[in-house]
């Protein structure tokens, strides 16, 4: 496998129509979506709440091992930073005229979807799985998460470093259907990628007055710089929208094209009409500092009344971006329903 390959963005398909409230692209999210599938070769565990954790750590490291020099002390002082793929993808932060005006530390351009995993013991033989979505549809830097995740896999993963092989890489549309196999476990099928997922971000086609929102996995929300315990809407929208206008901006074509604040103060009359939240409690230990720092939050549903139609596919996204903190190792994932 060639690390420096490069694998070119797809031809744009499922952009939204032209209208006269939502021309197309302006409002859609672009992200390309991959399944890694492995044959465990011994028994791997994965602690509740951290297989994402876990997993974001040993790619960390071994993907800088692959590609940095010998010399580099960290991504952030390097010479070669803006080319470095390593610190482009890991540890992105904004060179001079870069990205939105005081954003110096970048959003990675990725997450993992492993919670699936939390709390298991893979047996010797086991095929097991997680996701990827990754954001950066101009340059997704994909061979060099299949060489990191094979290399990881013949290393080890979990607290007893089970081993695993990397037996095929998928690329899956929103449905979880494969669009095409990118890698077989030794070769990479395809010169290009099929184009990446579009999500639309226009108003609901029906009005929408009351939905269920399930908070799959830990959630930690900030409002005025103070965790919040309880997901008023106004915050938990605000924070999605944020986040999806960055990584449109940082790694797609530009931020949204919306009235932030006009649509701020609508979410801010949304209703929660039920709230049946649980602290899930996580951990993680700092490879650099040595110290231990929560990666915990709320889990459960809560449920909004109001006019939400022009919201709906915003919290929708959360399914697929996350919303709050660690969410490149899976914190923050949404299911939305209408009731």
């Amino acid at each position: 496998m060639e690390i420096g390959q490069s694998w070119p963005r797809g031809v744009g398909v499922g952009d939204s129509g032209d209208s006269e409230q939502c021309y197309a692209g302006a409002l859609t999210l672009e992200f390309y979506r991959f399944r890694f599938q492995f044959r465990s070769g011994g028994a791997l565990y994965f602690p509740p709440h951290k297989s994402g954790n876990i997993i974001r750590g040993a790619f960390g490291t071994i993907f800088r091992k692959l590609v940095c020099v010998a010399d580099c002390r960290e991504a952030k002082s390097c010479d070669v930073r803006t080319t470095c793929p390593y610190a482009r993808v890991f540890e992105p932060q904004a060179a001079r005229g870069e990205g939105p005006s005081g954003l110096a530390d970048w959003p990675r351009p990725f997450v993992f979807r492993a919670a699936h995993l939390d709390g298991r013991t893979i047996q010797k033989g086991e095929d097991f799985h997680f996701d990827v979505h990754i954001f950066d549809v101009h340059e997704p830097h994909l061979p060099y998460f299949v060489a990191t995740f094979a290399q990881l896999a013949r290393e080890g993963l979990g607290p007893g470093r089970g081993l695993a092989e990397l037996s095929a890489v998928d690329q899956l549309d929103l449905s979880g259907a494969t669009v095409e196999r990118v890698f077989d476990g030794g070769t990479f099928q395809m010169a290009d990628l099929a184009a990446p997922n579009s999500v639309d971000l226009c108003d609901a086609p029906n009005p929408v007055h009351r939905v269920r929102v399930r908070f799959v996995t830990p959630t930690e929300l900030k409002s005025e710089r103070q965790v919040v315990s309880r997901p008023e809407f106004g915050i938990l929208f605000g924070r999605v929208r944020d986040r999806v206008s960055t990584l449109r901006a940082l790694y797609g074509p530009g931020p949204l094209e919306i009235d932030f604040r006009a649509m701020g103060e609508r979410a801010a009359a949304v209703r929660m009409t039920r709230c049946e939240l649980k602290r899930a409690e996580a951990d993680r230990l700092s490879s650099r500092s040595g110290q231990r720092h929560s990666v915990g939050g709320f889990v459960g549903e809560a449920e909004y009344e109001g006019e939400l139609r022009e919201f709906l596919p915003y919290l929708e996204l959360g399914k697929w971006v996350g919303v709050g903190r660690h969410t490149v190792w899976g914190n923050g994932e949404m299911e939305v329903s209408v009731s």
